[in-house]
Parts: structure tokens; sequence; C-alpha cells
């Protein structure tokens, strides 16, 4: 079957005389068998509500069709499928390698957790392929990338890492939620583990949160079910329903984020205001021709570091908006637009660009729309740098 197809028709409920066409939604903390034999065997699948009930199931087998692996667990959220994987493989004297561009969370969870255990961390410029074989220590269980980053889109060579992982004995863990399982399969490219906040493109529609942690093999399976079984973690059926629904949809909403995210950047980047677009589609974005020799597609999330202005000439920028929203998270059918900075989050690496970075997510409304508000949002910003400059002459 095609992906799309996939997408349709995985974790439908099992053919039988009537059925729905969507997995009803199955609360439960206790489940019964009515014989001891049923017992024996449902224990083996579905046993305890917190384990997953038929609706986590029907997911967890439509995410392993997507991301091409042999199974999916379920978490509560992207951060928590993050620390899931990590902890799969890691205990007290270990040693992992994660690359400078992770997701701040995880980059914390690091920092103020693994470490207090005496799980030592290093990390790596994003860009380093195979030269990563040169971090690499004879404890050292898993080397954690995340392809492009979300905030400054460096593209790693996974198969270079996935070659120094396992010719050391370690785990690659690969964070894939910007290309949603869709446009890029790591698992065919030799990842161990494949993670997703499914929150984003998944669920589509910003109501609920969730991760997924897909496994390539038996052996990786069992310990990412262990270590699931272990930390409690609970993902709620009707938050499994919600990114089921939200799948069934993921192939023509993505297009339509690819399509709007390219006209935006392109658009962009012809701006005066503009000093780089950081899209992985983009020549201008650090590991472009590897998302060109391993993704199928980009997605609608992408950076532009502006040329320098003062603060006030931002704040008049973001007030200015109406249709672009200003808040965290992406992959909703709405467009979001925030200022950070990256060189707050950097070990390995330095940040050096001087002026601001925007990131944007090109929701499904209309790009005319959207550009209009970003031209005057850039009308804004110009007043506001005249009139600070002006103030500053005296």
């Amino acid at each position: 079957m095609k992906q799309k197809t996939k997408l349709v028709t995985a974790g439908r409920p099992h053919k039988r005389p009537q059925h729905p066409v969507n997995m009803p939604v199955e609360r439960a903390s206790t489940i019964l068998f009515p014989t001891y034999n049923d017992y024996l065997e449902g224990v083996k699948t579905i046993a305890y509500g917190r384990l997953g009930t038929s609706t986590h199931r029907a997911l967890e087998e439509a995410v392993t069709a997507l991301e091409g692996g042999l199974e999916t667990r379920l978490a509560p959220s992207g951060l928590q499928a993050c620390i899931v994987a990590i902890l799969a493989f890691v205990k007290s004297g270990d040693h992992i390698l994660m690359v400078d561009n992770v997701y701040d969370p995880t980059r914390k969870f690091c920092q103020r957790f693994l470490e207090r255990f005496q799980v030592d961390v290093t990390y790596f410029d994003p860009l380093i392929g195979e030269d990563i074989t040169s971090l690499i220590r004879p404890n050292t269980k898993v080397i954690f990338a995340e392809s492009p980053g979300s905030l400054t889109f460096e593209v790693q060579d996974i198969p270079a890492l996935a070659k120094a992982a396992h010719d050391h004995g370690a785990k690659l863990i690969i964070d894939n939620t910007w290309a949603a399982g869709y446009f890029l399969k790591p698992i065919s490219l030799g990842a161990d583990v494949s993670v997703q906040a499914a929150t984003k493109y998944i669920v589509g529609h910003s109501d609920c949160l969730l991760g997924t942690i897909t496994s390539a093999d038996e052996e990786t399976a069992q310990k990412i079910y262990y270590s699931q079984l272990a930390l409690g973690t609970n993902t709620s059926a009707d938050d499994a329903w919600l990114a089921l629904r939200g799948l069934r949809t993921l192939g023509p909403r993505l297009e339509r984020h690819e399509a709007s995210g390219l006209k935006l950047a392109k658009w962009l980047s012809k701006r005066p205001e503009i000093d780089t677009v950081l899209h992985p589609a983009f020549k201008t974005c650090p590991g472009h021709a590897l998302w060109k020799r391993d993704f199928t597609g980009s997605t609608g999330l992408f950076s532009v570091v502006l040329k320098p202005v003062p603060q006030e000439a931002i704040k008049a920028f973001f007030d200015g908006l109406s249709v672009f929203g200003m808040g965290f998270s992406w992959g909703g059918y709405e467009s979001l637009c925030i200022h950070s900075k990256p060189e707050n989050n950097r070990t390995a690496t330095t940040w050096d660009k001087e002026g601001p970075l925007l990131r944007f997510h090109a929701g499904l409304e209309d790009v005319s729309d959207l550009l209009t508000d970003l031209e005057k949002g850039f009308t804004l910003m110009a007043a506001a740098t005249k009139k600070k400059n002006q103030v500053d002459k005296g």
C-alpha cells in the first residue's frame, strides 16, 4: 500500500458483520475475561487500562505503519516519549550523545535529571556526521538526534549516526516530529527508535498532548515497553482517539502546510528585513543536501533570522499581527510565530547570528491573508525602528 492509503486503513476496526468506520473510544481501568484461557491470552495484549485499550492499539498500529517500524508505544506527551526512549537504554554510569539543537525540554531533562543520576551527557554539533565517532566512549549507550532541529533546522546525517552507534553497541534515537513520520522514515535509514510529539502534526488540531515511540526491532521494542511500564505512563483513550482521527487526514494537511510554508519562506527571503531563511528546502539551511537525500518533502515549520532591529521593533511586529498567533507548539491548523533565542541553548556550538530569530508555522489559512498580516507587521516594525533611531539621536 502507498502511504496515503496506509493512513486511511491502518488501525481500523477488524471486519465483522457490523462495525463503525472509526475505532470507538474505549475507556477502562479493569479489563474482564470470561474464561481462564481468555485471561491467559488477554494479558499478552490488553490486560489493564494503564497498558492501553483497543483504542490505543489502533493508533499504535497506524503509527507503526506510518513510521515503518515493528511496534509503537504511546506516551502522554512528546517530551515523555523522549524520556521513555532514553531511559530504556541508560543506567547510572552510562554516557549519551545529545544533539546540540535538541528541543529545549529534552535538554533540560538531561541537565536536571540524568546528570543527577550520574548519566553523563555530551552535546554534539548537528552537522558532525561520521565524525561523531570521535565522541563515542566505551560506555556510550545512546545517540539522540533531532532532524531537523525545531528552531534552527540543521538536518543531520542519520545513516552516518546510525552506523557509528551500531559499530559501538549504542542505540540511535531520532526525534522525527518535524517530518511527522510522513516525509522522513528514520528507521529505514538505520535508526533504532523514532519518536514523535504527536501533539503536533498527527493530532493536527492543537487540542491534546501525545507522544509516540516506534521501535525498529523486537529487542528495542521490549526495552521501550519495560521502560514505559516502570515509569507508569498512561495515555488517555480520548487523546488516542483524537490522534487517530487526526492521522487520517495527515497526508492532505501536510501537503497544504508544505505548500504554504514554501510560499511564505520564499516571500520572506525577498524581504529587506530578512538576513537568512532557515528552511530545509532552502540551500541556506544547514544540511540542505541531506534533506534532499533523505526527505520526501517539507512541512510548515521554519525560521528566519532578521537583520538587527531594536526590541521595540520586535514588539511592534508581533503586536501588529492578527492572523498569526503567538504561542508555543505547532502543527495545528492555525499559523503561529514566536521570537526565540537559540544562543541560550547551545553547548557544543555557538549561535552567532546578530539579528533575532523568528519561527513560523504555516497553518491552513489562505496564504494571501498570511502575507497581508506579515506585511502589516513589517510596516509597524519599520515605524518602531525609525522612532527608536530618532530618540537615540536626541
